[in-house]
Order: C-alpha cells, then structure tokens, then sequence
C-alpha cells in the first residue's frame, strides 16, 4: 500500500488575528501539518487551481481547505464552487469556518459541497476552545488524495 501523502492545509482567512489564533490552537491539538495561509480569495484560488484553473498541480496531493466566507475580494463560496468544480482538487475536504450562522447561507455552502460548516464563537476562548476541537478533528480525519485533473 502506497504511503499516504502528508495533508497540506491552506487556510483562507482574512483577519490576521483569526488566522493566527486558528494556527495556533491547530498547533496547540498536536497538528504539525504545513499550512499555507491566504488573506484573500484571489490568490488562493491561484494556489488551489493553478493558473489554467484546473488544479492539476495538486495532483496527487491531499490538501484541506479552511475557508472564510467574508473576505476581501470575493465571497468564499465563489472559492468552494471553484474548487468543488475543479477535477484537480474536487475531493479536498472544505471546513467553511466564518462568523456567519444564517440557515440559508449554510445551506447553501452544504450544498456546494462543504464538508463541514463551523460557525466562529464571538468570545475569544470560545474560539480558541472550537479551533482545539477541530485541529484534534484533523488528527483523525482522513483525506483523499486529488487524482484525476
């Protein structure tokens, strides 16, 4: 059996505190994967998909994907279509990790294939407690690997 490829995760997350702070409590769960950070859509949509847009560079390669709704330059769920309509990275599982709780809005990331869908706790250790609880979710979950781009 083949030795499975370590997981990439690229965290999308514009407010560098959350970002920090969902780094750290990953760390703090025992997660030593590379995370490769982004602030904006755009950018990492380019990493994902690569610039002809089919995800053929990740070929091979198990990534998981943290995405903030609210950024910047566009919305998260034009990144999780992209991403669920790429061969290249179809199969990557995608935690939508957002302040955003309304029903429709989580239907709707459900429905263009979110894995999973964490709304962020306003208080400061409610958060820090949910990022533990996800970075010890990503000590046992498996991901597949991209195949076919």
């Amino acid at each position: 059996m083949p030795e499975q490829q370590p997981v990439t995760i690229v965290m999308i997350e514009d407010d560098e505190g959350h970002a920090r702070l969902i780094e750290k409590n990953i760390r703090r769960a025992g997660v030593n994967n590379e995370i490769v950070a982004f602030n904006a859509g755009a950018p990492a949509l380019e990493y994902l998909l690569g610039r002809d847009g089919s995800g053929k560079a990740h070929k091979g390669s198990a990534l998981l994907i943290l995405l903030d709704l609210n950024l910047p330059d566009m919305q998260g769920t034009d990144i999780l279509k992209a991403v669920k309509a790429s061969p290249g990275v179809s199969l990557s599982p995608v935690v939508v990790l957002t302040t955003t709780d309304d029903k429709s809005e989580i239907q709707r990331c459900y429905e263009l294939g979110a894995n999973v869908y964490i709304t962020k706790p306003v208080n400061y250790e409610n958060f820090a407690q949910a990022i533990r609880q996800l970075g010890l979710f990503l000590t046992v979950m498996q991901v597949p690997e991209n195949g076919k781009a």
